[in-house]
């Protein structure tokens, strides 16, 4: 698939994307290039292939989110500019 100058520029009128004259040219270029990939995957037989959103087998390998005590809780509180009864005090946020 050839896209046109035309299409290339109504591609980058609805991405809001001002583009030269040399850079319709090379986009076009370009966006043809990647239908034309895009057009040879639709060619993939999968039919046996089951749907997946990824291919690594990882699963999530984030940590649990656990409060993990270290032992210097109080040297810390005590070292910001304002604390009372064990909390830092703080300028309001909202």
């Amino acid at each position: 698939m050839k896209l046109t100058k035309q299409q290339t520029e109504h591609i980058a009128h609805l991405a809001r994307l001002g583009i030269s004259p040399e850079e319709k040219e090379k986009f076009a270029s370009e966006l043809s290039s990647i239908l034309n990939y895009v057009n040879e995957l639709n060619k993939v037989d999968t039919e046996n292939v089951e749907p997946t959103s990824q291919v690594t087998g990882f699963a999530n390998v984030m940590r649990k989110d656990e409060v993990e005590k270290f032992g210097q809780e109080k040297e810390l509180i005590e070292m910001a500019p304002e604390h009372q009864g064990g909390c830092v005090k703080t300028k309001p946020i909202l």
